[in-house]
Formats: C-alpha cells, sequence, structure tokens
C-alpha cells in the first residue's frame, strides 16, 4: 500500500534493491537459501516475494556470479590450463581424463588431453584448435565461475566477440617459452585480444603466464613480459588495480589450485589462480531502472516452444512473463526459465540464462533478436550517431567506409557514412569539424548507416546495447559508442 518506502524497508540497515544485490544476486537466492534452511525448509522458490528475498539476501552469505573470458594469441595454452583447472577441481572424472589422455595419445597429441576438456569437437581436436566459444564453470570457495574459452586462431575472431560481449572478467593467457610471446604480441592477437575485452567492457584482467615449464621458471623471462603488459594495458584503459599477473604451468598445474612447490619457482610468492579468482569482486550490482534486455545467442525449437539462450544484458525476468521480440515485433511468453542448467522461477542482469518462450512462430527469433518488456522496448535503427576510437588500420577511415559491425551478438555489415569531427577523447572538446579521413589513435563523432534495422540503445542509457566493433579487412579496426539514435 506504501509503495514508496517498499525498497527502504528491504533490510535492517536501510540498503535499497540496488544495493543489495552488490552482495549476491537474487539468481543464487533461491536455491542456496533453501539449501542453508534445510530438508524441512519451505519451498523458497514458490513462496518468498521477491522482496522478502533480497531481506534474506543479506542475512547469509551467497556466492557471487562471474563470467570470465579466456584469451590470448593461439598456441597460449588457454584450453589446456583452464581443462587442467577443472581437473583439478573435480569437474572432471578420472574416467573421462583417462578417456581423453587415450585418445589424444592415438593422434599423438597427448599434450592435448586437458585442452580436450574445453574443445569437444572433432575439427577442434584434430586441428589442435578452438574454433568457437566453449563454456563450463566451477565453484570457488566464493563464487560461481562461468568460463568463456575464447578461439585463439584470427579465422575466429567474430566468434571470439560474440563471448567477449558476455565477460565481466578476462584472463590473458601468455606463453612465456622462447619467441612465442614475442610472436602474439608482434602481429598476433595478443593486442587485438586485450583490445577487444576492454572495449567490449571488461574492467578488470588476469594475465597469465604460461608455459614457465618450457622457460625453466626464469625471473628474468617472467618480468620482462609483465613488464611489457603493463605499459600496454595501461594504454589500453584497465586501472592498475585491477590488473593481476602470476606465473604458471598449465600442463603441470604449478600456481593453479596451489602455490608451486618447484625450487625454481620460489621467487614467486603471490596467490596461486584460484585464489585471486575468488578474491575477485563478480558481476556489477542491478539497475532496476533499466529495463530488461536480452540479446539470444542461440536457439532451440522443440514443437511449439523455443528454447532461447543469453545473458541478461539488464534488468530481470521472471516465468509467466510477457517478452517483445525485437527486430520481428512479436509478443511471447516465458513458460520456463533456468540461470546456468539450473531451473529458477527469477533471474537478473548478469545471468546466463535459457527462457522457454511459447507462442511463436518459425522466423520470430534469430541469433541477434532482442527480448524486452511491452511497454518499455529497445529502439531498433538502420541509422545512429556514434564516437570511435580508431585503432592500428592498413587504410585511413574515410566518408562512406564499409566495415562489419558487431554488436551484442550480431554482426552487420554497415557504412561509416560520414565523420562529423574529430574530438579530444578525456574531454569531448572537437578538435576539427568535417576531417576528410580518420587515422590510427584518432577519435571521432561519425554517423553509421545499416541495411537493416538492428536493437540498439544510447551508451547513456545502456551500456551493453550501447558499445560495438568494427571491423574491416579482417581486422578490428575501431570500437565505439552509440551517442544518439537516428
Amino acid at each position: 500500500k506504501k509503495k514508496k518506502k517498499k525498497n527502504s524497508a528491504l533490510c535492517a540497515d536501510g540498503r535499497g534493491v540496488s544495493k543489495v544485490l552488490k552482495i549476491s544476486k537474487i539468481g543464487q537466492c533461491f536455491v542456496n537459501l533453501h539449501s542453508k534452511l534445510g530438508e524441512n525448509s519451505p519451498n523458497i522458490d514458490t513462496c518468498l516475494t521477491f522482496e522478502a528475498a533480497l531481506r534474506l539476501t543479506i542475512l547469509f552469505g551467497f556466492n557471487h556470479s562471474i563470467d570470465i573470458f579466456i584469451i590470448g594469441h593461439v598456441d597460449a595454452g588457454k584450453s589446456t590450463l583452464m581443462g587442467h583447472v577443472l581437473y583439478l577441481k573435480g569437474d572432471v572424472s578420472k574416467r573421462d581424463m583417462h578417456k581423453f589422455e587415450t585418445e589424444s595419445a592415438k593422434l599423438g597429441k597427448a599434450s592435448f588431453k586437458f585442452a580436450w576438456v574445453l574443445d569437444s569437437g572433432s575439427e577442434e581436436r584434430a586441428r589442435g584448435v578452438t574454433m568457437d566459444i566453449a563454456q563450463s564453470k566451477f565453484e570457488t570457495d566464493s563464487k560461481d565461475v562461468v568460463l568463456l574459452d575464447a578461439p585463439g586462431h584470427r579465422d575466429f575472431v567474430p566468434n571470439m566477440i560474440l563471448g567477449a560481449s558476455q565477460a565481466d572478467i578476462a584472463i590473458l593467457v601468455i606463453s612465456a617459452a622462447s619467441k612465442e610471446f614475442e610472436s602474439g604480441f608482434n602481429g598476433g592477437l595478443t593486442q587485438e585480444h586485450t583490445i577487444l575485452v576492454r572495449s567490449l567492457g571488461a574492467k578488470e584482467i588476469i594475465v597469465v603466464i604460461n608455459k614457465m615449464d618450457q622457460c625453466e621458471w626464469k625471473q628474468e623471462r617472467y618480468e620482462h613480459i609483465t613488464q611489457k603488459m603493463k605499459d600496454f594495458l595501461k594504454k589500453v584503459g584497465f586501472a592498475k588495480k585491477k590488473i593481476h599477473f602470476l606465473p604458471v604451468s598449465g600442463l603441470n598445474g604449478d600456481n593453479l589450485i596451489e602455490t608451486s612447490k618447484l625450487e625454481a619457482a620460489k621467487w614467486y610468492n603471490g596467490p596461486p589462480l584460484i585464489e585471486i579468482l575468488d578474491k575477485l569482486e563478480g558481476s556489477p550490482p542491478v539497475d532496476f531502472d533499466i529495463p530488461l534486455r536480452l540479446a539470444v545467442s542461440d536457439i532451440v525449437q522443440n514443437g511449439g516452444v523455443y528454447s532461447v539462450s543469453g545473458k541478461l544484458l539488464s534488468g530481470c525476468v521472471q516465468t509467466g512473463e510477457v517478452l517483445l521480440a525485437l527486430p520481428a515485433k512479436v509478443t511471447t511468453v516465458v513458460k520456463g526459465l533456468q540461470v546456468s542448467g539450473e531451473t529458477r522461477r527469477w533471474a537478473v542482469c548478469g545471468d546466463s540464462v535459457e527462457l522457454s518462450l511459447g507462442g511463436l512462430d518459425e522466423g520470430n527469433l534469430s541469433t541477434g533478436s532482442v527480448l524486452c518488456p511491452e511497454d518499455s522496448p529497445a529502439p531498433s535503427t538502420k541509422r545512429f550517431k556514434a564516437q570511435i576510437v580508431v585503432f592500428d588500420l592498413d587504410v585511413p577511415i574515410t566518408r562512406k567506409f564499409p566495415v562489419m559491425m558487431h554488436v551484442h551478438q550480431l554482426s552487420r555489415p554497415a557504412t561509416i557514412y560520414k565523420l562529423d569531427s574529430t574530438v579530444d577523447r578525456a574531454t569531448g572538446e572537437v578538435l576539427q569539424k568535417k576531417p576528410r579521413l580518420l587515422s590510427k589513435g584518432d577519435t571521432a563523432l561519425v554517423e553509421i548507416t545499416l541495411d537493416d534495422p538492428v536493437s540498439l540503445e544510447e551508451f547513456a542509457n545502456n551500456k551493453a546495447l550501447g558499445r560495438f566493433m568494427l571491423r574491416y579487412g579482417g581486422k578490428t579496426v575501431a570500437a565505439g559508442v552509440v551517442k544518439e539514435i537516428r
């Protein structure tokens, strides 16, 4: 009855909805609280109101959920490293591990046994490279960790961008083996991957110096790499306190779960990887002033029901809710909901969800469609004003420059139709009006056009739907944010 006082009375210390959710996400609250109250507890999922669940979140310590994206140049050992972590955490059985070891040895790839935990496709195993985003999860003492393993080969950068748009935090894997760091950093994908994840919203990064066993754990090699990376990461925009470094051997397991006991590695006195992950902040709090937005990443049809997967970019969703699917502009009902494979009634911003939707016809949904409330639809446009930062490119950007635009789960041909001005990146001050061209390092206001409507929002209103990447000639040439929908 007293609507205005509802949020202020959620908990004893007066914290409101958004601040409560800094401690925990409601998506974990229902399941975890039920287990804490014991077998005789009521069905939390059905009897608790949303407000009551938020109150109880304060009383108990619940796990944060974080989506971590594994990036790095091809052959840096990303899949091997994370596959070994999953094995040591008990998420891969000894029986399965023995199977991977035997089958990889038959193909003459015995050292790939841990990589096969994540690289499950026959072509990936035959070629020895990750081709698509591999997803898995494990728990630390205080975190539910969702791992997204990125392809490291240049041919699969578009796949990597789709995964990067879902990440809270990045793990950059670098090889310390002779000449491999230099190969990845100078002309490889180490720099491009890092720029991409930062531009798509990741604010924290763990730099894992892998294959230390191949350089005999030489401290000089580690320090040479870390110094070069510190300078680069500062230029990219990572804050000093949000950068973590550690040396590991992904194949042998050193510094993954426990600190290495090797005599040659005694110079490193920091925590192992799992402890660094455990101390990370987790997903950002939910802002209920921003309407629900879910970008569809995968669709499976079973009869008249569609199962769609994606990450909640903003807001929250519950079973029974009526949503609008864009750009088709048709309504659908949420018949069922899962968060990271577990059945729930609620999900909030940051959750990776699978929704069972009814009332749709074939063609109403596709990868990149956006789900939102009926009364707060996301704008769809074929023309918008943007601020872009230009990266390294072979030819300057001129008026009517063709590019491939990557935004949330979509890749669409686009045109940089007009160059309005170059601006100071820090202050926004106009430096030059109507420039003839844009080159490396320029920050500019431009007008971009598309052939078909795309769901976008101004960055000031919704960061997830307001940032994008531009590629040309197989390279990422710019990153940008939407300033104005036209």
